[in-house]
């Protein structure tokens, strides 16, 4: 079983700055990829970025610049640093793991519960 638990939502005004930060927990020896999605109201999910493991990212076009994405690996742990935040940044912020092997297994696609995120004057 892993659980990944994502913190550091709020809400922030237009061109301010926030750190979401996401941790996996469980018996867990290891987590390749990681990432961060997000769905605003009415909005399919979609993908903000990812890193691998080696930390090679990858971001969407509308977080470039913006957007920076990194991982601790000692800790299981993967962050999201955002400036210059928009009000179409509102979302929430989910945290994925694309694979985590553990003491007994190997577990696929994990997903966080998501951390609200509201840009707005």
């Amino acid at each position: 079983q892993v659980q990944l638990v994502e913190s550091g939502g709020g809400l922030v005004q237009p061109g301010g700055s926030l750190r979401l930060s996401c941790a996996a927990s469980g018996s867990i020896l290891r987590v390749d990829g990681m990432g961060w999605y997000r769905q605003a109201p009415g909005k399919e999910r979609e993908l903000v970025a990812t890193i691998t493991r080696g930390g090679s990212t990858n971001y969407a076009d509308s977080v470039k610049g913006r957007f920076t994405i990194s991982r601790d690996n000692a800790k299981n742990t993967v962050y999201l640093e955002m400036s210059s935040l928009k009000p179409e940044d509102t979302a929430v912020y989910y945290c994925t793991a694309d694979r985590t092997l553990t003491v007994s297994d190997i577990i696929t696609g994990s997903w966080g519960q998501g951390t609200q995120v509201t840009v707005s004057s």
